[in-house]
């Protein structure tokens, strides 16, 4: 037959079956699982943490991608989770500090534009097991809004379970929050109101069965804080870690049970960096840094990528993964490319910023590549940022004369008063104990990192480099 013969009978065929009466069977649309821990870092032994074994978070690391880089847009709970559901950085978006401590929100605009609500449009069935902390709650479409308490993981499971196995049809989208590694207080049952000072729960329901203990190794290396006190801290974090990963092992189990291994698209990050100085609120590595774990049946690879990636970029990746139509146009990237060739092309730089936590107003912004890191402390001739969080005693132990004359006590320094930028080498550096911003070899790398820095801003409209809004903020912000 020739060519043309063959052709022709090619469009005769397709033309039967589009007359045909027999459905064509499209491929079943993936579903999405989410799952955020509150306060969770890098502290997993999938990520060279050796105080602890996390198996079931490595098991899920070692079934897909593990970002070796990976960066919150503000290290800050309810900021993070706005860049999360809207794929926009928080500046762009408006929830600039916490629901609770601030009457920020998101736009107007973009009440629509989140995660939940563009799926629930597409046809998924939305549930969300956790906080969600991000305003106007009441604008989120929610199929199932759990209220099982989030430190009981085999409740979460158990409420995981009820979702994905209620026989209903159509894909779905969950998303399960952790509350642990977050530092708590309690509260009277009766009042609700705080009795008791920032601590952590070593166990909960049993779990973990096998404590850590406080040790030489119970000390965080962004802060070299060794003292009596500050072991038993970190021991509590990783005590709740652990009980992250047992309840991750969990979820997954649901999964398996319920035939949707191989058919769901699985996202694991943190919300932010662990709660202690120099970490949480902070625009440090131990602030921004957060494990990011992606399984994307028949895309996905099983590697490590050195591909810089932010969480800004969960929702594009979510919705190309769907095919669900975005509602506006998205500051982060889908991770497609680096998903299926970890060594694809890919972002030179990464960005992150703040704003606030709660009082005072302190914005930065910040900048790496895959070697040097600039920071810019947009207020640092006029306020100085906050020097505690959730109880942590870092930078007070920092004062005491052990630490004269340390590379701790000058981090620590900066921590409490930064200068206006800070530059360091990440390579030689990891934890940012050097600024490097006055020192001359190091001038280009700076200026050529200040001008990815602002360039970044004005491609993505920063209303704060208009002065009158930074002032506007700062009112703001002086009456809660």
């Amino acid at each position: 037959m020739e060519v043309s013969g063959r052709i022709g009978l090619a469009i005769f065929l397709l033309g039967c079956i589009a007359c045909s009466d027999r459905p064509v069977e499209e491929s079943p649309r993936l579903n999405v699982l989410l799952i955020t821990a509150d306060d969770l870092g890098l502290q997993l032994s999938t990520y060279g943490d050796d105080v602890i074994e996390t198996p079931n978070v490595d098991a899920l690391a070692a079934s897909g991608v593990q970002f070796e880089v990976a960066y919150v847009a503000q290290a800050s709970c309810s900021p993070s989770r706005s860049a999360m559901f809207t794929g926009l950085y928080v500046h762009s978006n408006g929830q600039f500090g916490l629901t609770n401590a601030s009457d920020f929100s998101l736009h107007p605009h973009l009440h629509d534009a989140t995660m939940p609500n563009i799926l629930k449009r597409a046809g998924y069935r939305t549930g969300i097991i956790g906080k969600l902390h991000v305003a106007p709650e009441d604008r989120f479409q929610w199929d199932l809004r759990s209220r099982v308490n989030a430190r009981d993981v085999r409740g979460m499971a158990a409420a995981a379970e009820a979702f994905i196995g209620s026989g209903e049809q159509g894909p779905f989208f969950l998303m399960v929050n952790y509350t642990d590694p977050h530092a708590y207080r309690e509260r009277d049952p009766q009042t609700r109101e705080i009795v008791g000072d920032w601590t952590f729960m070593d166990r909960f329901e049993g779990i973990p069965e096998t404590l850590v203990e406080p040790s030489e190794k119970t000390v965080l290396p962004f802060q070299r804080i060794d003292t009596p006190e500050q072991r038993k801290r970190v021991a509590g974090y990783y005590n709740e870690v652990r009980r992250v990963d047992f309840g991750v092992g969990l979820l997954l189990d649901v999964l398996d049970r319920n035939g949707h291994s191989g058919d769901t698209l699985i996202i694991l990050t943190g919300d932010h960096g662990p709660p202690f100085d120099r970490g949480k609120t902070t625009v440090y590595e131990g602030g921004l840094r957060v494990p990011f774990l992606v399984r994307w049946p028949g895309v996905s690879a099983r590697a490590r990528s050195t591909a810089m990636v932010s969480t800004v970029d969960i929702l594009p990746t979510i919705v190309d993964a769907t095919g669900a139509p975005a509602a506006v146009e998205m500051e982060g990237i889908s991770l497609r490319p680096v998903l299926e060739n970890p060594e694809a092309d890919w972002r030179e730089y990464l960005f992150a910023e703040f704003h606030l936590h709660g009082p005072p107003w302190f914005p930065r912004r910040a900048v790496r590549d895959d070697r040097y890191k600039l920071i810019h402390n947009l207020l640092a001739e006029t306020a100085s940022p906050r020097t505690g969080i959730d109880g942590d005693l870092g930078y007070v132990d920092s004062r005491d004369e052990r630490y004269d004359g340390t590379p701790v006590r000058q981090a620590f320094d900066i921590f409490a008063n930064p200068p206006e930028f800070e530059l360091y080498d990440l390579r030689e550096d990891p934890w940012e104990f050097r600024n490097l911003s006055k020192e001359s070899e190091h001038a280009e790398t700076l200026e050529r990192l200040k001008t990815a820095l602002l360039d970044w801003r004005r491609e993505t409209d920063d209303p704060l480099l208009d002065p009158d809004f930074v002032e506007r903020m700062r009112q703001r912000v002086a009456n809660y």
